[in-house]
């Protein structure tokens, strides 16, 4: 939630401009934030095949950003996410958006103004809720204080 957003390419016209604007902001954020995954959303059937190629060309270099700075990635297809949030696999946006509002209780104020955010907010959420289960591998920390004393490594003052 603390970089919550969209990268706003309405202005830029060429297309591999747009395509490294949103390497740089992928980057920036990992700088700043110093996460240890990626959790994205993979790529969904479209019926217009131009769209398919240019959100998976987006999706490919956030993804090389994160492989560029050594991030785990995590891919969940959005029919995954939709059931993770809300129990149902062909939910709207709009309804991912307000279950989300509701479980992370997002003041209306805070909630993204374009889905888009919210459904990267979905893949995040679901990705946590993927390692909360007990059927995974992951290892489980149960408070910031037992994962900073067992990683000494990956905290950063």
């Amino acid at each position: 939630m603390l970089a919550l957003g969209v990268v706003d390419m309405r202005r830029v016209k060429d297309t591999y401009l747009k395509l490294g604007k949103i390497f740089e902001r992928v980057i920036g954020i990992i700088d700043e934030y110093h996460p240890d995954e990626m959790a994205i959303e993979s790529p969904f059937y479209s019926k217009n095949v131009q769209s398919l190629i240019k959100l998976g060309r987006a999706q490919g270099v956030a993804i090389a950003a994160a492989i560029h700075r050594d991030i785990f990635i995590h891919e969940y297809a959005p029919l995954k996410i939709k059931m993770a949030i809300t129990g149902q696999g062909q939910a709207s946006k709009q309804q991912v958006a307000s279950m989300l509002q509701r479980l992370l209780n997002i003041s209306k104020e805070d909630m993204p103004h374009f889905l888009d955010a919210t459904d990267a907010l979905g893949a995040a959420y679901c990705h946590f809720l993927q390692l909360s289960t007990p059927t995974t591998d992951a290892t489980h920390y149960d408070s910031w204080a037992n994962y900073a004393k067992r990683n000494p490594k990956k905290i950063r003052e």
